[in-house]
């Protein structure tokens, strides 16, 4: 190797020495910045800041003839990093009275995650499960929020099992369905009641940008301090009537979790060779077959409640078989003329929302390319 090319190296190795003492640097400036938030109860996700920054720097790349996409994707790290940084200083506490926070299934994974964000918010939390529901009554006696967080085909029986609650104690749940589990918790407590559902697993590092549904059930002006507290942690509250997100479930999860389910299925009775189809794939392709093998990671009951939750979903799922066997028919009969025309139907019914998918895949894929090993 010439002695060009080493010196070179070492250059470069000498400005990534640099690069590592700056992040160090800003890192903590971001620890410090995560005080002040904590003591001041500031969401740790501005999303109108981040945009403003990053769109600072692109131009200032722009600028000095560097790529504006490698800014954006190393400004957008150091923000994952950052959030995590700052999850990890504690929240400022939204709820002044007095009374504990009841997590039912506090040893799941969900409920142990909400346990530690309301720990780290200075709130005492008091957990219950399967083997400790003969306590419920006293465990609850001082309850400012009991929160139900357990697999959702014992979600309302649970609920029907609650002792009273503190008339003031907001009831909630975090079941992937809302109709039901919000009728019972109306009908069993005549207090406050809200029904949750984080869109997200309970492997996420913090809950900045994450998305929590909540579904008003009664008396919304005095559960807006839980509502408050979650927006502190960096999630996105987005309210929506409960029939609707059922409705929405059932494309989101139901549908989505099936297809893979069978996809997988059929992977497995054809005895795909993965390591082959892994080699080989394109980008997109290893994307897709990774949130298939993500779904086979986990536990199964999990999906099967949530896709046999209803017979909506179940019905929805019986029209996309007979969508399914129609598309054979048509590539049975090489039909290109009609496959076009359908395509091109679901192209207009996209509008807009295609190029968009278009943008925001090519940023999951490059990440995907560059994790090939």
């Amino acid at each position: 190797m010439s002695k060009e090319l080493l010196a070179l190296r070492d250059k470069i190795d000498e400005v990534d020495q640099s690069i590592l003492s700056l992040i160090n640097q800003r890192l903590a400036l971001v620890a410090k910045v995560g005080e002040v938030k904590s003591e001041h109860g500031i969401p740790i996700y501005d999303p109108k800041r981040e945009a403003d920054m990053i769109a600072k720097r692109k131009q200032e790349a722009e600028n000095l003839g560097i790529s504006s996409a490698l800014i954006e994707d190393i400004l957008r790290r150091l923000m994952r990093e950052s959030y995590i940084s700052e999850n990890d200083k504690g929240f400022k506490k939204v709820y002044t009275g007095k009374g504990s926070i009841v997590i039912i299934g506090g040893n799941g994974q969900m409920g142990r995650l909400f346990a530690r964000l309301f720990t780290l918010s200075g709130y005492t939390v008091k957990t219950l499960g399967s083997k400790t529901m003969h306590q419920a009554a006293e465990v609850v006696a001082d309850a400012a929020a009991v929160i139900v967080t357990v697999p959702i085909n014992k979600t309302c029986e649970i609920i029907e099992q609650l002792p009273p609650l503190p008339k003031d104690c907001i009831l909630t749940d975090f079941t992937s369905i809302k109709v039901k589990p919000l009728q019972a918790m109306l009908a069993k407590h005549t207090g406050p009641v809200v029904g949750l559902h984080p869109m997200f697993g309970p492997d996420v590092p913090n809950l900045a940008k994450q998305v929590i549904v909540y579904c008003q059930g009664r008396y919304p002006e005095q559960y807006q301090w839980l509502i408050e507290q979650m927006r502190i942690w960096g999630a996105n509250l987005c309210a929506i009537d409960a029939k609707e997100h059922d409705k929405c479930m059932s494309f989101i999860q139901a549908l989505r979790h099936f297809t893979s389910f069978s996809y997988g299925v059929n992977l497995q009775r054809e005895h795909a060779d993965l390591e082959q189809l892994i080699t080989l794939s394109s980008p997109i392709y290893r994307l897709e077959l990774m949130m298939v093998g993500r779904l086979f990671a986990q536990d199964p009951v999990l999906y099967a409640d949530i896709i046999m939750a209803s017979d909506d979903n179940i019905e929805l799922i019986k029209r996309y078989y007979q969508c399914f066997g129609q598309m054979v028919k048509l590539i049975e009969q090489r039909d290109k003329t009609k496959f076009i025309e359908n395509f091109n139907q679901v192209t207009q019914w996209f509008g807009r929302y295609a190029e968009r998918f278009i943008k925001e895949s090519q940023v999951l894929l490059k990440f995907a390319n560059d994790n090939r090993e």
